[in-house]
């Protein structure tokens, strides 16, 4: 086996602050895989709300409960926001695929458009239910 002596080898740096500036374009893309994930949640909390109304009384009143409380507008409000993001996000990158917006500082400006796009979009549902 060869000699190796891990104690004399560099520590990797933290790669975040003063070596790494995190992009807009690469936090949008995280946002959207995120955003993924929340809008799985939040189809699970429907299917919940479903199967407690196919089986009794009961468990319907309480997921119900749940989901109309301030929590649970909190809850539906964020999966909107995730869902609207999303979205966005997929679009985006349709854009990208068909070549066009790939200039970095229309890149950023369409990352920063989702986060306003959606916000602006959630404000619309709410009005709209």
């Amino acid at each position: 086996m060869a000699d190796v002596n891990r104690g004399n080898r560099p520590l990797s740096p933290f790669m975040l602050g003063q070596y790494y500036r995190l992009q807009m374009t690469s936090f949008s893309s995280i946002m959207v895989r995120i955003s993924g994930i929340l809008v799985l949640g939040l189809a699970l909390l429907v299917v919940c709300w479903l199967l407690a109304a196919a089986t009794s009384d009961s468990a319907f009143a309480l997921v119900d409960g749940v989901l109309r409380s301030w929590i649970g507008d909190v809850v539906m409000t964020g999966g909107v926001w995730a869902l609207w993001y999303h979205t966005l996000g997929r679009l985006r990158h349709v854009v990208w695929d068909l070549g066009y917006c790939l200039d970095v500082r229309v890149a950023e400006k369409l990352g920063l458009g989702m986060f306003v796009g959606a916000t602006l979009l959630t404000i619309v549902t709410l009005i709209a239910v």
